[in-house]
């Protein structure tokens, strides 16, 4: 398993039933934290580019969409909770 940074934005509001598809998928991922809008950190043995492949389903051609893997080396943060903070430290 590894860390992978998704983020994206699908051009309408973030409650829309497209951010509701994508949010769903990713909670059915193996481990995940969501420290922002639009941002996740997932924990899982697919590589980036089959998340991104997973992903597209759910979005039109104009929307955007990285997925990046994620090195647990030089992180720091700020405001995002005990929660996201001790999952971060649970999966680094």
């Amino acid at each position: 398993m590894s860390l992978k940074i998704v983020t994206y934005d699908l051009g309408g509001p973030e409650d829309s039933d497209d951010y509701k598809k994508i949010g769903e998928y990713i909670r059915g991922l193996d481990n995940w934290c969501k420290p922002a809008e639009s941002f996740w950190i997932v924990d899982t043995t697919k590589t980036s580019t089959e998340l991104k492949g997973d992903l597209k389903r759910y979005m039109d051609t104009n929307d955007k969409l990285l997925v990046i893997k994620f090195h647990p080396d030089g992180w720091a943060s700020k405001g995002l909770g005990s929660k996201v903070n001790e999952w971060l430290h649970t999966h680094l």
